[in-house]
């Protein structure tokens, strides 16, 4: 035996690791389980469908995100203490974690011991002393937020993954692309330049599909090679996949709660509504999206080709709680429009708008 001292400890396993997350949670269940409440208990994050929401994107902080930018964080501090009784104002992200909590209390009625439901997560860079503020409004609109990541002024991404998170949205375009990097699905809110009012019964989300739930693949095609040389490599390519984006496992993540209603029967009064709106045209490029679909075991509800149309008119009539595109010119159209925008900073289309 070498005599260089005491021989370190070996790093813990990943199956290590699990177990005493499992351990952890059981210990907690056991604990919780002696409490009476008529709260739903948070699931476990291994089950849940976990939606990391910042505090700019769920409530309107544009007055206080000026003075922290003016005057300094503690005068920020300071003026969200002397107003911790004020209730802030829904931001862009708010009317989407309303449908998200109609959608749970939906599950929780139909299966009132599972786990796989949404779990909302305030995932903030703000410090611990705004927290009163937050927790007042979050009671104030009887919001069922539980789980707080304040990071005081520091980076929170590195949280997203320790909380498994499968959705994150936040009005920091830059956090935003730091977790695209990172391989998180994430988006950054807009709010809508109208009010527009959205359905209380039923989650409605619309996804672009170059780049969002699809890769770049053919975007970069058309960028780079125009649209006749698109056309003709979709042609050549409907019967090969495309490869997955950056949201298409949250797509994924709501088919799998659609056909939990649908086991039920409830097919017709599902609360959840997926739309694809695209550019794309349904005849000369189409194909091979709706093929792509289906061999990932996934529905759309609503497929729209736009064939270059506009898609802020389409937005208006189907009033999404949020829409998520890649471009920013798709996203700005949107916004005019009175339409939830979340920009996915991915793909081809990225480089262009930098050099524009």
């Amino acid at each position: 035996m070498s005599g260089s001292g005491p021989e370190e400890p070996s790093p813990a396993s990943e199956e290590d690791r699990q177990q005493e997350a499992e351990q952890d949670w059981a210990a907690a269940k056991a604990f919780y389980d002696n409490l009476v409440t008529l709260r739903p208990r948070p699931p476990k994050p291994q089950n849940a469908i976990t939606v990391a929401v910042s505090s700019r994107a769920l409530f309107n902080l544009v007055e206080e995100q000026r003075i922290y930018e003016e005057q300094g964080v503690e005068k920020y501090v300071e003026y969200q203490q002397k107003n911790e009784n004020i209730i802030l104002k829904p931001g862009p992200a708010f009317y989407f974690v309303k449908a998200l909590e109609h959608v749970n209390t939906r599950l929780l009625e139909l299966y009132p011991d599972d786990e796989e439901r949404f779990d909302i997560v305030l995932m903030t860079n703000v410090h611990a002393q705004v927290g009163v503020r937050l927790i007042n409004s979050i009671n104030h609109y009887g919001l069922t937020i539980e789980r707080f990541c304040m990071t005081g002024g520091q980076s929170p991404i590195g949280y997203l993954t320790a909380y498994l998170t499968n959705l994150y949205l936040s009005a920091d375009s830059d956090k935003v692309q730091e977790a695209i990097e990172a391989g998180i699905a994430s988006a950054t809110m807009f709010t809508a330049n109208k009010d527009v009012v959205y359905s209380d019964t039923q989650l409605r989300v619309a996804f672009d599909g170059d780049a969002v739930i699809f890769s770049d693949e053919s975007e970069q095609i058309f960028k780079e090679e125009g649209l006749d040389r698109f056309f003709e490599h979709e042609k050549l390519n409907e019967n090969k996949p495309l490869a997955q984006g950056p949201l298409k496992g949250f797509l994924e993540d709501l088919g799998k709660l659609q056909k939990k209603f649908y086991a039920k029967n409830e097919r017709l009064n599902c609360p959840i509504r997926t739309y694809l709106v695209t550019a794309r045209s349904a005849a000369s490029s189409g194909a091979r999206v709706l093929k792509t679909l289906r061999s990932w075991g996934l529905e759309i509800d609503e497929a729209l080709f736009l064939a270059g149309a506009p898609k802020g008119p389409i937005l208006v009539k189907i009033r999404p709680h949020i829409f998520f595109d890649d471009q920013m010119f798709h996203i700005e159209g949107a916004q005019k429009l009175g339409a939830i925008a979340a920009h996915v900073p991915y793909g081809i289309a990225q480089k262009y708008q930098k050099s524009t």
